[in-house]
């Protein structure tokens, strides 16, 4: 069979095409993937639906995700970060970590930042705590994704039909009261709700401002731990209890993520936790108890000090990476206005992450839609890392302290209480452990 003839002029337009058809092919395989290591909270959920916005806007770059639960995250990340393993490129770590591993060389300094991302622009608590801030090593190394602090949720509908007013200023002892009267087990109502999941950043988040509040604190000024302290105690006795008689069931199971879906879907009269919850509980796409939602001030006992946190989630870009500028770029995009404005466009203003820039505030559209925004601002600026305790302390952190130890120490107490709470151990035998196994953390750590 005689083939048909080709002319030069056809040779050149086939040619063309071919070139055109293998044109998509050749840019996914020189587009740089980089790997985001991230928790899986509500708001890390939509920027990872956001990936194809990115990857529009930068079809060099591909995003590789890695989701994982808050405590398994933070094992995953300090393994990795500790040995330089390299697995990721961006990683999701907050105000604990940030100050630490940036002195140890682990992290990038973020010292190159286009003029357009405006850093003056992010709250300067969020920042500094993302920050090193003296000596050699001075330098921002996190961009926040998102910031907060702590405070009381609770339904207004179910004060209302208990007769309870809300003060300015709630105490933990009104807590008690209110959570006995709004206590319905039987209609699946639980009078309050409280993290019982153990780990240094879950339990213990909320366990360290309640017990910052009862006039207790970590360490004293000799770096001798007080977890035998009255205050502690105090704080942890009164803990275990409330939550016993007025908590769910299984408490022990619950960190932030349960608990928020246990509050927005109705089953809470009040929770205290993080002011970034806000957003999703008053949104009715995502809980059925948006137009019932109540907020005031985290409670306190004998000290407003430390008696609400300070926090962010933010992106950091390990030494490690081997596609740095690739990382910035992202960072940058997640961190940014830009992005602000296209969740608040795509989720709704209220869905948006919080607590990290000073423009979101200024906004209307997030005024409008968000009736908490300018109270979790004035809980973000008042919170005093450098102050958090009555007595004085030798380290800087409200609801953690910024040692290397505290990881390993926060989660070991947190496990205990933990046992505490499920009835496994008095909250003297928890404490006393605790105790003992802080001083030898100390102790061998040369304190």
């Amino acid at each position: 069979m005689r083939l048909p003839h080709i002319t030069k002029s056809r040779r050149h337009l086939l040619s063309l095409a071919s070139v055109a058809a293998l044109a998509p092919l050749s840019a996914q395989v020189s587009a740089e993937t980089i790997t985001v290591a991230t928790v899986n909270n509500a708001d890390m959920v939509v920027m990872q639906s956001l990936t194809s916005e990115f990857e529009k806007a930068h079809p060099d770059i591909t995003l590789d995700w890695v989701v994982l639960e808050e405590n398994v995250l933070r094992q995953r990340l300090t393994t990795d970060v500790a040995t330089q393993g390299g697995q990721f490129d961006v990683m999701t770590i907050g105000t604990y970590e940030v100050p630490i591993w940036a002195k140890h060389g682990w992290l990038t300094k973020l010292d190159n930042l286009p003029e357009d991302y405006q850093v003056d622009d992010l709250i300067k608590p969020v920042r500094d705590g993302l920050s090193v801030t003296e000596g050699e090593k001075k330098g921002l190394y996190a961009l926040p994704f998102y910031g907060e602090s702590s405070m009381l949720y609770y339904r207004k509908d179910l004060f209302e039909q208990a007769g309870i007013e809300m003060p300015e200023q709630p105490t933990w002892s009104q807590v008690n009261d209110w959570a006995a009267k709004l206590n319905s087990a039987d209609e699946g109502v639980y009078g309050i709700c409280l993290r019982g999941k153990p780990g240094w950043g879950e339990n213990m988040a909320v366990l360290g401002t309640m017990v910052n509040s009862f006039g207790g604190r970590w360490f004293n000024e000799e770096w001798e731990p007080q977890l035998d302290s009255p205050a502690w105690s105090e704080a942890i006795n009164f803990y275990v209890d409330m939550m016993g008689k007025y908590g769910p069931p299984g408490a022990t199971s619950n960190g932030f993520n349960e608990n928020l879906a246990l509050f927005s879907s109705g089953k809470c009269g009040m929770w205290v936790d993080a002011t970034s919850a806000a957003g999703k509980l008053y949104n009715p796409k995502e809980s059925s108890v948006a137009d019932k939602l109540g907020f005031a001030p985290a409670p306190i006992a004998k000290t407003e000090k430390g008696s609400h946190w300070l926090w962010s989630w933010a992106l950091a870009i390990p030494e490690s990476s081997k596609s740095k500028d690739a990382a910035q770029t992202f960072i940058t995009w997640a961190t940014s206005q830009e992005y602000v404005n296209l969740v608040g466009e795509r989720e709704g203003w209220a869905s948006i992450p919080p607590g990290t820039r000073v423009s979101t505030y200024e906004n209307q559209s997030y005024k409008d839609a968000a009736p908490f925004a300018g109270f979790v601002m004035d809980a973000i600026t008042s919170a005093d890392p450098t102050d958090p305790t009555l007595e004085p302390v030798p380290y800087v952190g409200v609801q953690m302290v910024t040692i290397p130890e505290f990881q390993s120490i926060g989660t070991q107490v947190g496990q205990m209480i933990a046992a505490a709470l499920a009835g496994q151990m008095s909250v003297e035998q928890a404490l006393s452990s605790a105790q003992r196994s802080t001083e030898r953390t100390m102790r061998q750590s040369g304190y």
